[in-house]
């Protein structure tokens, strides 16, 4: 019993589990960012392509092709852990905009969607990719 005791409260951050557990999480949360918002901008899945809001009033080319590099292509990044941490900065930069600016005073349902994508991928940046990442490879070599 004391066993399970000390197993089940183990707050010891090394070995095996916690880098599998980043790794399925880098490749949940990214693969929920690509089709809940990415595809939806390509028009895949929806009956018209979703138009990206401009709430910085950035020019409209730049702005489309940012958000939809920081909802397609910087999630594969994560995924592989391939320049994680940089990769997760244009993914932050839409999703926190999203929060402080464009919903800021909507409801809380529909606001805590860019505050829990945020949250997830400040604690990636943070903790960084794992073991299991190609990150890790290149930093060994």
């Amino acid at each position: 019993m004391k066993k399970l005791v000390q197993i089940i409260t183990n707050t010891n951050l090394e070995g095996k589990l916690i880098h599998v557990a980043l790794l399925v999480f880098r490749i949940a949360l990214s693969l929920e960012l690509i089709v809940a918002h990415g595809l939806k901008k390509l028009g895949v899945g929806v009956a018209e392509v979703e138009q990206v809001p401009n709430p910085l009033h950035l020019p409209e080319a730049f702005n489309s092709l940012f958000a939809d590099a920081a909802n397609l292509v910087f999630p594969v990044f994560v995924i592989f852990g391939l320049f994680t941490r940089v990769a997760v900065l244009p993914i932050l930069a839409v999703t926190l905009t999203g929060y402080f600016i464009l919903h800021w005073n909507d409801a809380l349902l529909i606001k805590d969607t860019p505050f829990m994508y945020s949250l997830c991928y400040l604690f990636l940046f943070f903790v960084g990719p794992g073991k299991y990442s190609i990150d890790n490879y290149l930093r060994r070599i």
